[in-house]
Formats: structure tokens, sequence, C-alpha cells
């Protein structure tokens, strides 16, 4: 692996560290990119990687996302990330999350993590047995208008709100009613989003490289299946790419039939210069920070809710999730008063907020 400073994608990062722990098998990476506006908050990614490099650039991406997407959400966390390295088997143990949880502690709350792309919610319950800077906790014997637990839903609910607000902005519908929408990725997050345009009446094309899952959820809704290779291909009013990142490199802005695309996945553009090859094609993007941050508005005010012995009121995470499409709004309006592409405005603004 090489030194993670000459990484293009190290961004003047606070710390970045290597865990190492032989007897669980644990490899993970910790990125922290701020603390300007409070500890490091990000989920913990379990994944395999055919090469560590991958890992490191992918901890490096996710923890400098994770600083713009807490600025822009007005919320006093800065931004980090962990990656857990798993084999090839996806094998996750006990013994690997007391370590995992262990290691979290020995940072002191500089970090706070909670579920991401393969961590589940009886994860984050295993790790917080070893640490208490996690989130996404269960809500077991809350009260009923308590948030918490897995933050999927929160997160689909506020790309819901932001492809609302990209239908209203570009094409100049308040309904989604017979609005087509592609939806790459069909599990916790692109399927919820799914179900809530279903709901509106929107028509919807899914894929999925779980083949199975798609057919289902198409099955529930009455929606069309595509396979996951053909989805960028799909001529429709919105492309919503909710799976993993940097789909959207030379070749995938090339490909897309679609005026908007709105979607959770983090990092979506493979480099900066595609948000600006998107613009060129006259295509709305809707920066994924700024979109998919349902999820962690919902688990730092349970972190901070449980900081003061108190719980997280599912109506203030509400409330916050519609504030979503003001920001939208306002990065395309001075994107088209500037010139400059949507992704920059939203960088700009998020870079001033943690003070670079």
């Amino acid at each position: 692996m090489p030194a993670f400073w000459t990484e293009s994608d190290f961004d003047d990062h606070e710390a970045v560290q290597v865990v190492r722990h032989r007897a669980s098998g644990l490899t993970a990476i910790f990125a922290i990119h701020s603390t300007h506006l409070g500890p490091a908050a990000g989920g913990t990614r379990f994944w395999h990687y055919p090469d560590p490099a991958l890992a490191m650039r992918d901890a490096l991406r996710l923890s400098r996302g994770m600083s713009y997407k807490n600025a822009m959400a007005d919320l006093p966390m800065g931004g980090g990330k962990a990656v857990i390295l798993a084999d090839e088997t996806r094998t996750k143990t006990p013994a690997m999350l007391d370590a995992f949880g262990d290691a979290i502690e020995a940072l002191g709350g500089r970090y706070v993590t909670a579920e991401d792309v393969g961590i589940s919610e009886a994860d984050m319950v295993a790790v917080a047995r070893r640490t208490s800077y996690v989130s996404g906790l269960p809500t077991h014997g809350s009260p009923g208008g308590s948030a918490g637990g897995d933050p999927g839903p929160f997160t689909a609910m506020g790309i819901y709100h932001g492809i609302k607000a990209a239908v209203r902005h570009k094409l100049g519908r308040d309904s989604m009613a017979g609005v087509h929408v592609a939806v790459q990725g069909t599990g916790s997050v692109g399927g919820g989003v799914a179900r809530l345009l279903a709901r509106d009446g929107a028509r919807l094309t899914l894929a999925d490289i779980h083949h199975d899952r798609a057919a289902a959820l198409a099955a529930e809704l009455g929606a069309t299946q595509v396979a996951a290779d053909d989805v960028l291909d799909t001529r429709c009013d919105v492309f919503s790419p909710n799976a993993l990142g940097a789909i959207l490199d030379d070749s995938g802005v090339g490909r897309i039939e679609a005026p908007i695309v709105a979607g959770g996945a983090n990092n979506q553009l493979a480099r900066p210069e595609h948000g600006a090859a998107l613009a060129a094609r006259g295509i709305l993007y809707a920066p994924d920070y700024v979109i998919n941050a349902g999820g962690i508005i919902s688990v730092t005010l349970e972190y901070l809710a449980r900081c003061q012995g108190s719980h997280c009121d599912v109506d203030e995470v509400n409330r916050r999730l519609k504030q979503i499409p003001e920001r939208l709004a306002e990065i395309w309006r001075q994107s088209e008063s500037s010139g400059v592409s949507p992704d920059a405005v939203a960088d700009r603004m998020a870079q001033a907020k943690i003070g670079r």
C-alpha cells in the first residue's frame, strides 16, 4: 500500500490510522478528515477490496465526503470514516467487532461511527459493548417518537425529498406521478427510495447486482427490472444511483440518458471533472453528500441526545430532512448564476464551513 499522503484523494486529513489485530483478523483503516466542527462522524464500511490501496482510497474519499456532508447539514460534527477490509468470504466474527470497538475507544472520542455498507444494526450493538462512540443503535424501550437505529430509512427519505426537488427544478413538475426514475441499487436505501417514489405514482426501472433482490422489489412495486450493467443506458427522467460510488466516470457520464442525476451513493463522481462533464451535457446533478444526508442527521441527533441522557425526537429529524431540498435549490441557483457545476458550488460552500 503506498503512503497515504501520496494518494490523490489525501486532502490534508488530520489523521489516518491502519489498525491490525492479528488474533481476530481485523484490518481496518480510520480516516479523520476534519474535526473543525466537532468529533469526526461517519459510518463503518465492511467490504472486500482486491487491492488494499482501493480501501485506502475509499477511506480518504468517504471521510472527506463526511466532513462536507455534516457541514452542509449544519451538524456539529466533523468528518471521518472507518473501513474494515473483509476477506473474500466476508467473514465477520464477534472477536473482530470487539477489536474494532477497542480501536474506536482508543481514539478517545475523536471519531464516532455508525452503520454503512456491510455493517448492520446488530454489528453496531456489538461494537457498542466496547465503546460508547457509536450511534445507529436500536431504540427498544424508547418513546415511540424517538429516532435511532438503522439510518437507512432516513437516508432514503432525504433522497426522496431531493429527487422531488430536482424534478421540480429541472422539469417544472410538482408531482412524481408518471415520472420515470431508474434506480440503481435496491438495498436498504435504494429500496426505500423506490418504495417512496412508487407511493407517489412514479414509473420505476430497477437494477441491482443482486438480481433476485431487484426482481422481488420489481414484483412488489410493479416496476421494470433491467440488468445491473444496463441501467445507465435507460432512457428516463431521473437516474438515481444508490449503490457504490465512482460510477460517473468518462464512460458513465456519456451513457446517461436522463436530464437528472439524484441518488444516495457516496462519491458518485469518479473525479471532480466529471461534475463539469454532467453540467456540459445539461444534466442536473444533486451533490451526493447533500441529498444523502438523512442518515447522518438521524445518527448524529441520536448520538447527541444519548450523550445528554435523552432521546432523539423523530419530528426534529424529519424537520431537518425537509431542509435538504432547500439546500439543493440554493446550490442549483448559485450554479446557474455562476456557471460553476453544482458539485463545485457545494464543495466551496462546505469548505468554507469547515475553515478550508
